[in-house]
């Protein structure tokens, strides 16, 4: 892995924690992960298996960090981790779509979705859910699912420009 690359990924990893930390949008006492769509964005960017397994731990490690769901600091390893890989199966099975943006909506959506099933269900086996894995799902992924799609679109055109302008060459290749 090269020194750039995961200055990079830390960076993203970063500002996904700041915002997540800053954001305060809160339902249900829950907020969305806004780390996520930062995972997304460096997964688009580098869709390698090293990368990844890199990317997913250390999300899922801020993420448990800042949890503020009661007990979420191992779910949220668990669902970084298996939401990454399942990321990047996507962008290789997206390779063909050639729009980024619209590669990238539909990376958000499924892996917010893989994202919101995979933390409920590890966070019913661990620890218990506060409320119906229905009632959480509803009322906090779905309109998660809502915010990270827009957020995704929006800033990952602005990282591919912040790109291109410093002559970064992100990963070609995948898996």
């Amino acid at each position: 892995m090269k020194t750039k690359n995961l200055v990079l990924i830390a960076m993203l990893l970063g500002m996904g924690t700041v915002l997540s930390l800053i954001l305060s949008i809160t339902n249900f006492g829950m907020r969305p992960d806004v780390l996520l769509v930062m995972m997304f964005i460096a997964i688009l960017l580098f869709p390698e298996t090293k990368h990844v397994l890199l990317i997913g731990l250390l999300t899922g490690f801020l993420s448990g960090l800042i949890s503020t769901f009661p007990g979420g600091f191992i779910p949220n390893i668990i669902d970084k981790f298996i939401t990454a890989f399942i990321c990047l199966a996507l962008v290789v099975l997206l390779q063909k779509i050639k729009n980024s943006v619209v590669k990238a909506g539909i990376l958000s959506v499924i892996g917010t979705v893989v994202s919101g099933v995979v933390f409920l269900g590890s966070a019913l086996i661990i620890v218990s859910l506060p409320a119906p894995f229905l009632v959480l799902f509803s009322t906090v992924v779905l309109p998660a699912i809502v915010l990270n799609t827009i957020l995704t679109v929006i800033v990952y055109p602005i990282v591919q420009s912040v790109m291109k302008r410093s002559n970064f060459e992100p990963i070609q290749k995948s898996a």
